[in-house]
């Protein structure tokens, strides 16, 4: 299978049951949904951000279906000014390349550095679909696993409303 085999290890040692699909690569969330499978599963969107200091790194999940707006998110997460993290930042921390960002990139950050960010709307999905840190498949899990994973890879986490439905 395509991805990274800490994520399948994880996902394993955790008991999570996933869907696979592969696919042409999708680096970008318009790609991705042309590829996308799974009627009631949401596409998930993954930003991984960084303060203004550079010494918090933030990664932000919501439905792939609202638009991101950077200010309206540093407001609502409470953390000051935000950037995206460059792509040595990103591998550093996530251990992968701009692209392939996924809430399992969570398994590389040994250190729990990252604190994650979880949009609440998420919560009314039945499914959801991220990338197995390869952006040339994508897995579907239940909601419900996917806090398992929230829970179990040891990060901080928050969840917030990242926007009004």
């Amino acid at each position: 299978m395509i991805g990274q085999p800490q994520v399948y290890e994880a996902l394993k040692r955790m008991e999570i049951k996933f869907d696979y699909y592969e696919h042409p690569e999708a680096p970008t969330i318009e790609l991705a949904q042309q590829f996308y499978r799974g009627e009631g599963t949401t596409l998930c969107k993954n930003l991984f951000f960084r303060n203004h200091k550079g010494n918090r790194h933030y990664l932000v999940i919501m439905d792939a279906r609202h638009p991101m707006d950077i200010h309206d998110i540093e407001h609502r997460l409470h953390q000051g000014k935000l950037s995206f993290a460059s792509e040595e930042r990103m591998m550093r921390y996530l251990g992968v390349r701009p692209g392939s960002v996924s809430l399992f990139t969570l398994v590389n950050d040994t250190d729990h550095v990252v604190t994650l960010f979880v949009d609440r709307n998420l919560l009314n999905a039945t499914k959801v679909s991220f990338h197995p840190n390869d952006n040339r498949a994508s897995l579907v899990i239940t909601v419900d696993d996917m806090m398992k994973f929230v829970k179990g890879i040891g990060n901080s986490y928050e969840i917030l409303d990242l926007y009004c439905e």
